[in-house]
């Protein structure tokens, strides 16, 4: 994982005996932040070296992110001749480029060459051109070009997430003749890989078969014999997030990308599907937050940009709620205890809203809520809130009589907690079904769809009942 500096010798090997030892399971705590503060201000590199050496590419990532852009330049600059690769890739997005405008050039083509195509691509898609010109130019002629390839597929598809590098064998192969192959040609194999993929003279795949099936099998048996159940091939143009659901619901290791006639382009492996799976949930919990794609490092600006056009869907729904509450002015200024119960009728109703809202999101994304089972699911949800909204309108009714002496009002207090309770379970399905019916990810809108419902239907429920009983 760690560069070989100027003079040969690996960073880990020239530090080994006097690195200092991560503690736990993390190797970077508090301690260890602090000593590399220290070690920068004092300009001391080998000190920064023997505390770099025993931490993750992705725990130096973690570091990079968490100082400010003075210090994290102060420790690329004094730390160069350490970086690797993996560290770019482990590095959060908006990062990236800062990151790479402060690394040497040469610095920068040795990181990159230690990757594979397919965390180039992943590093130089959403670099801006005069860095994807940096990175691509410290590329190898053969490397280039497979990086440009897989560009050229469409973004966030499959083409974009394999990589290139494949270990293939013709169909009429034996399993001695795979190890043999693999044995002459190690030094040119990937760093890892999980099957080794069989394929017809048109370079077609017909199958894979694990290594340790390789390994445990007689030399003579053909390729064709020990086939994995598992194998299935995935279109270039297939989009990321079904890679990631493919994987997720067949257990997949690794599988075999084609390109539209067919012909094996790359290969896709687990890591790489169960990332893109993690970044899916946590853009969906993002959005129902509506705080978009951000991360601690974004600044002020960007934050604000982000969270701007949601706050201001909230401030629209805020203003159809008091719009509501306006038509009921007398009946409030009547009873003005309506004024203080209805905060819990509206809360009541877009917690139960938003908990049928991130169920019926999660399920959308996993594909376990489908048209063959959405109005079972429905019904469910509804009966839920019905309970529910039967449990508390007993409890609102209780606290309604004790705190104002009139059973008039906790009666409607009551009423109103079963139908908003009742129609934040529907909306909360109905809504995020309807948006992916329609095309629109049920994650970035719901949430405001759903809140407008409850608190409208909850203020004229309660105000409505209220006008209608009480006066």
């Amino acid at each position: 994982m760690l560069q070989q500096n100027p003079g040969g010798q690996s960073m880990t090997d020239q530090f080994s005996e006097a690195a200092e030892p991560a503690e736990g399971i993390h190797g970077l705590d508090g301690r260890t932040v602090d000593a590399i503060r220290i070690a920068v201000a004092a300009g001391d590199t080998e000190r920064l070296g023997r505390l770099l050496a025993p931490l993750h590419a992705a725990d130096i990532a973690d570091l990079l992110e968490q100082v400010d852009s003075h210090r994290r330049r102060e420790i690329l600059y004094l730390g160069a001749r350490f970086f690797d690769g993996e560290i770019l890739s482990e590095l959060d997005e908006g990062l990236r480029e800062e990151v790479i405008s402060f690394l040497p050039r040469e610095v920068l083509a040795e990181a990159v060459r230690e990757l594979e195509s397919d965390d180039v691509v992943d590093l130089v898609e959403d670099l801006e051109e005069p860095q994807q010109a940096a990175i691509l130019e410290a590329l190898e002629d053969a490397d280039r070009v497979a990086v440009e390839q897989s560009l050229a597929y469409p973004e966030f598809s499959a083409g974009r997430l394999m990589q290139r590098e494949v270990v293939t064998a013709p169909e009429h192969w034996s399993v001695g003749d795979a190890i043999d192959h693999i044995r002459a040609h190690k030094t040119v194999m990937p760093e890892q890989f999980y099957h080794v993929i069989v394929v017809d003279p048109k370079m077609k795949p017909v199958g894979y078969v694990t290594l340790g099936k390789i390994l445990s099998t007689s030399r003579s048996v053909p390729l064709r014999e020990v086939f994995e159940d598992s194998f299935r091939t995935i279109r270039a143009t297939e989009r990321e997030a079904e890679v990631a659901y493919v994987f997720n619901q067949y257990h997949l290791i690794s599988a075999p990308v084609v390109d539209e006639d067919g012909r094996l382009a790359g290969v896709i492996t687990i890591d790489d599907a169960m990332t893109v799976l993690d970044e899916e949930h946590e853009e969906d919990i993002l959005r129902l937050a509506g705080v978009g794609e951000s991360s601690l490092s974004d600044r002020v600006i960007e934050t604000t940009r982000q969270r701007l056009p949601w706050l201001g869907v909230n401030l629209v729904t805020a203003i159809l709620a008091s719009l509501v509450i306006a038509q009921f002015e007398d009946t409030i200024a009547q009873f003005v205890a309506l004024a203080v119960l209805m905060p819990i009728v509206a809360s009541m109703g877009g917690n139960a809203g938003t908990q049928s809202l991130t169920v019926a999101v999660r399920a959308i994304a996993t594909k376990d809520l489908t048209g063959s089972n959405v109005w079972r699911v429905v019904r469910r949800e509804a009966l839920v809130g019905l309970a529910n909204g039967l449990v508390f309108a007993l409890v609102m009714g209780v606290v309604g009589l004790a705190w104002f002496g009139t059973p008039a009002l906790g009666g409607v207090i009551a009423a109103a907690m079963v139908i908003n309770l009742v129609i934040a379970g529907l909306a909360g399905i109905l809504v995020p079904v309807a948006l992916d019916k329609l095309g629109i990810d049920p994650a970035l809108a719901s949430g405001a769809f759903v809140t407008t419902v409850t608190d409208v239907v909850g203020f004229f429920a309660f105000l409505g009942l209220a006008g209608a009983i009480l006066l």
